[in-house]
């Protein structure tokens, strides 16, 4: 009998440990899943601590590592994974990833094949090996792994554009060529066909080609600095400097550091005389890129253009001790020196620049050293940016040839987000939190007057605001709100009646992933202040948001993705397939209590504060989730009637009215949501206006 009892207790104790394990490791693949990557670590360390023995935490942990660029971290955890359970297909996959991100082609070509063959076909293992053999310059086994694939999906355009890329690097710009049209054949809305195949028409030098093209990439995709910067040199070729400046302008306009927009668009204001903003070019380029003495030099003619002689002479002595043969430094210092009426000085640079220049020419007459002549009609007004001759001083940046593949390859392997099309997809919903991530483009401040109020009574450790951009958070952060937690619950025992008490938890939780416990906390705010319409608000808000991680588990794997890098997160059941007709029904129930409680929060915070917009923007949402798009354009409508410059609120109504088939008023929304600052509206408009 006291064995029976010891085995007993011994099993209790196990089945706490499992179920506390299991909550630790759902809750990590949550803030996997909405790309809370450090804290997810965390969440997966805590279980690799506790049972060390189990395969799932590594890979997820693995995962995590990937989209924080710890690619050796990754290739670790992988193996640690592998070694206690090799029959993971995702885990291969996730390590040739970590690898071939490392350069370690063959160890990443091993383990798409070790991968394919648990999961045979597996389209993006197969592009991703493909890559891995061009990387290693294999073209014979990367055109078997592509004939494999077009074979297994014939109407899969990655697969041509690939190819197409691989044949770039073979400079057969005929097939590349072919494989680009193909490519745009199989789907006329993927930007990076026609950017890419534009490069090729700009080698061929056929630059109305390549104008149409790279027209078309930003019609799709108004966001991707590189096909700006490609259309500025084509459109430099073809005399149209007005043009080519303002693509500079769009790309500073994006991101205000970018070095090549801002070389180039010096140059070109150089070029037509407008010296004072040429220098502001440079002048920021310079404190971006301190170890630039192509801008350094250009900066130096310019100071000595517009009369400031010190700065020439200060900016041509950087380059000549960087350049000590470079020519034409020594005379443009000289000149600057007479300028300063220091002849002596000027005398000793012009000397020395004509010792060094007949020293070049004897060396030269000896070594019979060919003139290089090997620019083509496209280069010879260019060089690449890790070019360093000092004499292409003068000469627009392109890419790096090297530094495009590796983006193509790269855009493969993780599928970047620039590199795809805008996602037609609703402008997410709001919520009450303390972090949002930074938007240069999209400067909107939401405010509402009783979100101030509870502000001003500062009750929080931090200021509430409202954002449908959450950020994730850092270690930092992450140990400060698991403190925080055990500070309310303190607070709490000497306080339960304190509604606020529980609000303040129930954010904490909701910020490390834990949405049950948020849940719960809400629940407790609510009982004690039926009137806390913000806890309604965000109760409504996460229960969103576990239904949406759910649905994800239940249907799909999950797609964690930090610059989109798709991977299959769920390792347990591929659950749909094998779903039981009760099972889906059950789904379906469950789906629509849920939608139905959300929706009852909602209404009661419109209820108590009948002007908070983001209620009725949430509930808008939630109703086109469910596919009623009448009556959440009835509520975005509302929004918008108490906030007239509310984009949010006019982008979904636009996309909702698209889905209603009512184009030309949904278009009109989609411009004033793009005029109010969400850019993305305009590549949408631009492909439901092109006919296609």
């Amino acid at each position: 009998m006291i064995l029976v009892f010891i085995l007993q207790v011994s099993c209790l104790t196990v089945l706490v440990g499992q179920l506390n394990t299991d909550r630790v490791l759902s809750i990590g693949r949550n803030a996997l899943y909405f790309e809370d990557y450090v804290l997810s670590i965390q969440y997966f360390n805590q279980v690799i601590k506790a049972k060390p023995w189990l395969a799932e935490p590594y890979y997820y942990r693995a995962v995590a590592k990937i989209n924080l660029d710890d690619y050796k971290g990754a290739e670790e955890d992988c193996s640690l994974c592998i070694a206690r359970n090799p029959f993971l297909p995702q885990v291969y996959f996730a390590r040739g990833i970590a690898r071939q991100s490392m350069d370690n082609y063959d160890g990443a070509i091993e383990d798409y094949r070790n991968g394919l063959e648990l999961r045979r076909e597996d389209r993006q293992m197969l592009v991703n090996q493909a890559v891995a053999f061009i990387q290693k310059k294999d073209y014979e086994g990367a055109e078997k792994v592509f004939d494999e694939l077009i074979e297994a999906h014939p109407k899969y355009a990655m697969s041509y554009i690939t190819r197409g890329a691989m044949y770039m690097e073979k400079e057969d710009t005929l097939l590349a060529l072919q494989n680009y049209d193909k490519a745009i054949e199989l789907d006329p809305y993927y930007a990076p066909a026609y950017g890419n195949r534009a490069i090729v028409y700009y080698q061929m030098s056929n630059m109305k080609g390549a104008l149409a093209d790279l027209n078309e990439a930003i019609r799709l995709n108004t966001r991707e600095n590189g096909y700006y910067i490609n259309r500025g040199l084509v459109r430099y070729h073809m005399n149209d400097l007005r043009g080519a400046m303002a693509d500079y302008d769009q790309v500073i306009s994006f991101d205000s550091r970018n070095r090549i927009a801002r070389f180039n668009r010096g140059l070109l204001r150089f070029q037509v005389g407008d010296n004072n903003r040429a220098l502001e070019d440079f002048d920021v380029l310079i404190e971006i890129d301190p170890q630039n003495y192509m801008a350094y030099y250009n900066r130096a003619l310019l100071r000595q253009e517009t009369g400031d002689y010190a700065g020439a002479v200060q900016d041509f002595s950087v380059v000549i001790n960087q350049y000590p043969n470079f020519i034409p430094g020594y005379y443009s210092r000289a000149e600057a020196k007479r300028k300063m009426r220091d002849n002596a000085g000027a005398d000793r640079d012009a000397w020395t620049a004509y010792q060094i220049e007949e020293r070049m020419t004897k060396e030269r007459q000896q070594n019979a050293e060919p003139r290089d002549s090997s620019d083509t009609i496209a280069d010879k007004n260019t060089r690449e940016e890790s070019d360093l001759n000092i004499n292409k001083f003068n000469r627009l940046v392109v890419y790096d040839k090297d530094e495009e593949r590796r983006s193509q390859y790269q855009s493969d392997v993780r599928g970047r987000v620039q590199d795809r099309n805008v996602r037609v997809d609703l402008e997410s919903q709001f919520v009450l939190t303390f972090y949002e991530k930074p938007n240069a483009v999209k400067k909107i401040h939401y405010n509402d007057k009783m979100v101030e109020d509870y502000n001003a009574r500062r009750l929080l450790s931090h200021k509430l605001i409202l954002t449908n951009e959450e950020a994730a958070l850092t270690e930092d952060q992450v140990a400060a709100h698991f403190a925080s937690i055990d500070e309310y619950a303190a607070a709490i025992e000497k306080d339960p009646r304190n509604a606020n008490l529980y609000f303040g938890r129930a954010i904490d939780f909701m910020l490390v992933q834990d949405f049950a416990e948020a849940i719960r906390d809400y629940n407790m705010a609510i009982e004690r202040d039926s009137s806390f319409a913000m806890a309604y608000f965000n109760r409504a808000v996460l229960r969103y948001k576990q239904l949406e991680y759910e649905f994800s588990q239940s249907t799909t794997a999950i797609a964690a993705e930090s610059n989109a890098m798709t991977l299959n997160l769920n390792l347990s059941k591929q659950a749909t397939n094998a779903q039981s007709q009760g099972g889906a029904l059950s789904a379906d129930s469950h789906r629509t209590y849920e939608h139905e409680m959300i929706m009852r929060d909602y209404d009661r915070a419109i209820a108590l504060n009948p002007g908070f917009i983001y209620a009725y923007f949430n509930r808008g949402n939630l109703l086109c989730a469910m596919r009623d798009f009448r009556a959440g354009i009835l509520n975005y409508n509302e929004a918008i009637l108490r906030d007239p410059d509310f984009a949010e609120a006019y982008f979904n109504r636009g996309l909702a009215r698209l889905s209603q088939g009512d184009a030309n008023r949904g278009i009109a929304d989609l411009s004033k949501a793009g005029e109010l600052g969400i850019i993305n509206a305009y590549s949408i408009i631009k492909r439901m206006t092109s006919g296609n």
